[in-house]
Parts: structure tokens; C-alpha cells; sequence
């Protein structure tokens, strides 16, 4: 009998890319675990109150505050981004290098407003309230130093994946997949699969980010 716990054969009608992408995913989410586990840690143990991010992520419109508006905004753009990236996969699928290519543009430029957007949000929080890494001015001082940690980590994730978002879309607008040509992000002659090897990274980083969503904005 087999060996089933070879990799020749738990992998044998996995394209290789697939396959090492799920392996990175497997231990990325050990890393994004840890991170929430030890916020989790830290909030529960700490004896500083705690500042309410309702209050905190809060924006002034004519005057009043409205809590996590632009959370709210960030989330739904994220979310938006991975049906752009479903519809990518299925017209590559289709070899419809327009499509597939406009696709996944429309992906990157969410992903971009989405690390745009975080980017004003940490740079509110520096500036005017004056919240560090080592110091807050609300309330307990480790809400600084494990925001930064893991929104910045998430954000870190999504400023690569737009960049390799667009490298793939200049590729697949080229046509270079449809030639089999050889380079960077290389695929079997005819063949699209690294959108969808693409499309697996890119929903990882947006379910990642509705636990941060819960855990850090709602919490």
C-alpha cells in the first residue's frame, strides 16, 4: 500500500504554486493567531483602562462624531476587493486576458485605497492624539504598541499583494501566459492558474482582516 502521507501523493494533482501558497498561508495564520491571542492576552491582563475604539476611530461630520466610520469604509472596500478577485479567477479561467486583466487592477486599486486609508487612520492617531508605540495618552499604554503591530503587519500584507496584483495584471494584459513565456510569475503555456494561486492570498488577507475587525474595532 502507498504511502498517503507522501508528498507525491497528498500533492500529486496540486499544481506546485498552489501547493506552496497553501503551505504559506498555513503558517501565516499561526502568526496572525499569535498576534490576536497575545492583544487578547494583554487587553484581559491589563489593570489601565482600556480605550473605546468606538470613540477612538471616531470621525466629525458637521460637528458630531460618528464611531468607526472609516473602519467601516475600509472593511467594505476589502470585502469588495475579493468579489473583484472571484470575478479575476473566473475570467481567467475563461482566458479573457481583459477582463481578467481590468479585474485584477480593480483589486489593487481597492487594496491601495484600503492601505491609503489605514495610512490617514495611524496618521490621526500619531498626530493628533498622540498615541505611540510606547505610550497612550487615552488610556492603557500597550493599545499603541499591539495596534501597530498587527494593523501594520495586515497592511504589510496588503501593499504586497497589490503589488504583485498588478505585476500579474501587466502579465496577463501582455498576453504572456498565453504564450508560455518564461520570467517571473511563469505558468504552463495557455494556462491562468497563478490568478487563482494570487486569488487564495488575496481572500486570506481580507478574512484576516474581519478577526481584526472583531477582535480589535468591535471588542
Amino acid at each position: 500500500m502507498g504511502d498517503w502521507a507522501s508528498d507525491q501523493r497528498a500533492f500529486k494533482n496540486v499544481p506546485w504554486g498552489k501547493a506552496m501558497m497553501w503551505i504559506f498561508l498555513v503558517s501565516d495564520t499561526f502568526i496572525f493567531s499569535i498576534f490576536l491571542l497575545s492583544y487578547m492576552t494583554v487587553r484581559s491582563s491589563t489593570t489601565v483602562a482600556w480605550p473605546h475604539p468606538s470613540e477612538v476611530f471616531a470621525l466629525s461630520f458637521g460637528g458630531e462624531p460618528i464611531p468607526l466610520i472609516l473602519i467601516a469604509i475600509m472593511t467594505f472596500i476589502l470585502i469588495t476587493s475579493s468579489g473583484t478577485m472571484v470575478l479575476a479567477v473566473n475570467y481567467g479561467y475563461r482566458k479573457d486576458r481583459a477582463k481578467t486583466a481590468m479585474l485584477l487592477l480593480a483589486t489593487a486599486a481597492f487594496g491601495a485605497a484600503f492601505v491609503g486609508m489605514q495610512a490617514f487612520e495611524w496618521t490621526k492617531l500619531i498626530v493628533e492624539e498622540g498615541v505611540r508605540p510606547w505610550s497612550n495618552p487615552m488610556g492603557a499604554a500597550q493599545f499603541g504598541s499591539t495596534f501597530f503591530m498587527i494593523t501594520g503587519f495586515h497592511g504589510f500584507h496588503v501593499s504586497i499583494g497589490v503589488l504583485f496584483l498588478i505585476i500579474l495584471a501587466r502579465k496577463v494584459w501582455r498576453g504572456d501566459y498565453d504564450r508560455g513565456e518564461r520570467g517571473f510569475f511563469t505558468s504552463r503555456k495557455g494556462n491562468y492558474e497563478i490568478v487563482e494561486t494570487m486569488g487564495l492570498y488575496w481572500h486570506f488577507v481580507d478574512l484576516v482582516w474581519v478577526f481584526i475587525f472583531a477582535f480589535f474595532y468591535l471588542w
